[in-house]
């Protein structure tokens, strides 16, 4: 009955694919996904959004933000301690009308048209990510960084940049505490935002519990390779894949 839940729909890129590949390669991108974000504060949704989307775009983005959530928690049981809660004050609340806007987006579009909107979004993220330019840290960014956040995450799953770009040139361990408690809390609040929008149906759900495990084990793994490699130097060359599968998504919207 769950591998059933699990098996890709006529909407995904190639049709009707295998489910096995479809489920070593979602995992995979979760996995690589987890890593990159325990180390930096961001990359699941970067690495992982625009291929799920490919394998099938009607899974998105509930099943990713029932996986994405699970990593803040893990994030916060270390590093709560250097969380800007004085930040989250002013950015959380923002997310609400973002949220709402989202919704309403999933709610219209069709699977290949909310492929496309991920597409943009992930551009759009690395874009910024690479741009790297710096934005003072006030009440103002915060709410603008809150709201854009809010908007991408519930609609795409990629709603990490706004929030990364103010806090890039924190501490790294601030970085990723702060981050993991607006993650965790906008997260849960996009959650139920779809849920109660209609757009969280049992085999979305059910694919985001199956990716839970994958984003445990890439939390581990970030956690042992971020003493030893440049965590820098592999944002860079995963973002590189990720806009090549965001080309590929605004390519496959656009050629039907």
């Amino acid at each position: 009955m769950f591998a059933d839940l699990l098996t890709p729909t006529p909407h995904t890129l190639f049709g009707q694919i295998d489910a096995w590949v479809f489920l070593l390669t979602a995992a995979t991108a979760v996995l690589a996904g987890a890593a990159v974000q325990s180390m930096v504060g961001l990359g699941l949704g970067l690495v992982a959004a625009p291929v799920i989307s490919f394998l099938d775009p009607t899974l998105m983005p509930g099943s990713l933000l029932i996986a994405v959530i699970v990593l803040p928690m893990l994030t916060l049981v270390q590093e709560w301690r250097h969380v800007d809660w004085r930040g989250l004050a002013w950015g959380l609340p923002a997310r609400v009308p973002g949220t709402v806007l989202a919704v309403w987006v999933v709610a219209v579009l069709e699977p290949r048209a909310l492929a496309a909107v991920v597409g943009v979004m992930v551009l759009v993220a690395v874009a910024l990510t690479v741009r790297s330019f710096r934005v003072r840290i006030t009440p103002v960014s915060l709410v603008t960084a809150g709201t854009l956040s809010g908007f991408a995450g519930t609609a795409t799953s990629v709603g990490g940049p706004p929030m990364a770009l103010l806090y890039q040139h924190e501490p790294p361990e601030r970085v990723r505490a702060t981050l993991a408690a607006f993650f965790l809390l906008g997260g849960a609040l996009s959650l139920v935002s779809l849920g109660i929008g209609g757009q969280l149906d049992a085999r979305t759900a059910a694919a985001g519990v199956a990716a839970i495990p994958c984003v445990g084990l890439g939390f581990l793994v970030g956690n042992r390779i971020r003493r030893w490699v440049d965590p820098g130097l592999m944002r860079r060359a995963l973002l590189c894949v990720v806009t090549v599968s965001a080309i590929g998504l605004l390519a496959q919207a656009a050629l039907g």
